[in-house]
């Protein structure tokens, strides 16, 4: 049997431990009985998103955006694309730059659209401008460590 791997509930914020060895597709939520992944981004705020970094064990794939951003809105369709793919390997956030001063801060963000993996609580790549489906694909893909996910 490999070792468990946390996820946290997209619903709750529950961290939940799901055994290495079982398919991610189908786990749920220990508290909530939720999908523990649903194939869509998750909004966070600042708690949710330090949450999510402190307490997954996957990789993260975060779109800084704002709501105000033309290029941002543009990309949103192909990041929920990006989604249907990546999940449940890697965990998709949104994180609204307005709402989230802080993080966004902390992270040195440039402008935006702005696309931040993290690996372990690191960040491991990033980059700035609105991307296709395919591309967010490729370039999570390219930027994952072999032994990630």
């Amino acid at each position: 049997m490999t070792s468990a791997i946390k996820i946290v509930c997209p619903d709750c914020g529950s961290v939940n431990r799901v055994p290495g060895d079982r398919s991610r597709t189908q786990a749920r939520c220990g508290s909530c009985h939720h999908a523990l992944f649903n194939a869509h981004p998750i909004a966070v705020d600042e708690a949710g998103f330090q949450r999510h970094l402190r307490s997954n064990s996957i990789p993260i794939l975060v779109d800084i955006w704002a709501p105000w951003c033309g290029p941002c809105r543009m990309m949103t369709p192909a990041f929920e694309s990006a989604a249907t793919e990546l999940e449940p390997q890697i965990r998709l956030l949104k994180l609204n730059a307005d709402e989230a001063p802080n993080v966004s801060t902390q992270l040195g963000v440039k402008g935006i659209p702005a696309l931040y993996l993290f690996c372990d609580g690191a960040v491991i790549a990033q980059t700035v401008g609105a991307m296709t489906a395919d591309s967010i694909m490729k370039w999570t893909r390219n930027h994952l460590p072999q032994h990630a996910s």
